[in-house]
């Protein structure tokens, strides 16, 4: 049997097909158990989420027999998939999940949120009975080694989004942001992330202002806060410590007249202000004033860079990791390969020593003499415990077939010094 990794990402296919083709969490338990039972695979796992969705199989199946499977759940015709998937084999197929988990295969480089949803998915793979030995196994590695990844090179600690950037440079000003209240001008997008962001770090309290109140209305109501018109914003900025601006404002929102009165209110408290707007909302005069801490898209763009370069060192070294981890997880396997053999030979010789241990107990029963009887099982049983390996060597011996000496050098601890020592007696 083979590990399989089968799937479509955001980098193969668009939207509209991987919306068709995800699993819903109350549908997974079915398609595990059809995705084993339909495409012949001894073991079945599945991911699905907004950017992938991937089979993990223990299985010697061709792609046809996985696509066929997956045409049938999803409605997308097979040329669609055709065009769209990716197939992994063994070690790639391995080297792929560890990559997934690391976050080194998401659409933001590191992204932390993927492990813990692979994690799921073994889980539920688990709750069907569609994992056994050879997953688990390979679940386990993965996860130990996205554990490093994430431990050893810091690829997730440094925002590569506008949304998630603007909030950490907020942190930066203000610590806890549990005492703080955020002002966010518009409601598309971006500002819909920000939000999400900052209600993520437990915000004391959102207010959104945009030009129709429904649309603000809609945004605040999900995290528990205000919304207002663009026209309301001078009374309601001197309750902002933070406001983040982004519209599609052809003239600037904010001036510093309206900011320093604000100042004025809250007796020169600092604020944080971020403006993403192109043409710029906030007028770059107010970032002149002595408390006010004014960003734009070009200083958060500067930030983002710079963090995407730290990210793909990172990642430079995460690959080093999972390499390891995919080498590593080769020699378990190998190791395993063994167990059978092992196993075989410990049998065997169990079988020889019950046999001689018998003998020795029928002659003792008979009277004979306990220390030559001793002498004689020692003796027989180090006879027959030996002799098919010595007569393998003999012939290997003698048809130079060198490299299986050195390997039962090996295999019996055999050092020079013992040859030697032999040699004198």
């Amino acid at each position: 049997m083979t590990l399989l990794a089968f799937g479509i990402n955001h980098t193969t296919a668009p939207l509209a097909i991987r919306e068709r083709v995800a699993f819903a969490p109350n549908v997974m338990i079915d398609a595990l158990r059809g995705a084993q039972g339909q495409t012949g695979a001894r073991e079945a796992a599945i991911l699905s989420t907004c950017n992938r969705t991937e089979i993990y199989l223990e299985s010697e199946q061709q792609a046809e027999a996985i696509l066929t499977w997956l045409q049938e759940h999803s409605a997308v015709c097979q040329d669609e998939l055709n065009r769209c998937h990716y197939l992994y084999r063994g070690d790639e197929a391995l080297r792929h999940m560890m990559k997934v988990a690391g976050g080194l295969d998401s659409l933001v480089l590191g992204e932390p949120q993927i492990l813990g949803q692979m994690k799921s998915a073994y889980a539920m793979a688990r709750e069907a009975g569609t994992v056994g030995a050879s997953l688990h196994g390979a679940f386990q590695q993965v996860f130990a080694v996205a554990k490093q990844v994430r431990s050893q090179t810091g690829i997730g600690e440094n925002p590569v989004s506008v949304a998630y950037t603007a909030v950490t440079l907020a942190q930066q000003i203000f610590s806890d942001l549990k005492q703080d209240t955020a002002l966010l001008i518009g409601a598309g997008e971006t500002i819909e992330l920000v939000a999400q962001h900052l209600s993520e770090q437990g915000i004391d309290h959102l207010i959104v202002a945009n030009r129709t109140l429904d649309r603000a209305q809609a945004l605040a109501g999900r995290y528990g806060g205000e919304a207002i018109l663009l026209s309301e914003i001078p009374e309601y900025l001197q309750r902002a410590d933070i406001v983040i601006s982004s519209t599609a404002s052809q003239l600037p929102l904010l001036g510093k007249g309206a900011v320093e009165s604000a100042l004025k209110v809250r007796k020169h408290k600092p604020m944080f202000m971020l403006d993403i707007a192109v043409p710029r909302d906030i007028e770059a005069e107010v970032g002149d004033l002595a408390d006010v801490y004014l960003y734009t898209v070009d200083d958060l763009q500067v930030v983002i860079d710079q963090n995407r370069k730290s990210r793909e060192e990172a990642a430079d070294r995460a690959l080093g990791i999972i390499e390891k981890g995919v080498q590593s997880y080769k020699r378990e396997q190998r190791a395993l390969d063994a167990v059978d053999t092992i196993r075989a030979y410990r049998n065997k010789a169990e079988q020889l020593r019950e046999q001689e241990l018998q003998k020795a107990l029928n002659q003792l029963h008979a009277g004979a003499d306990p220390d030559k009887v001793a002498s004689q099982l020692a003796r027989n049983l180090t006879n027959k415990l030996l002799h098919a390996p010595t007569t393998a060597l003999r012939e290997a011996s003698a048809k130079g077939e060198y490299d299986t000496l050195r390997l039962a050098h090996d295999l019996f601890a055999i050092t020079q010094d013992d040859i030697e020592r032999s040699e004198k007696e």
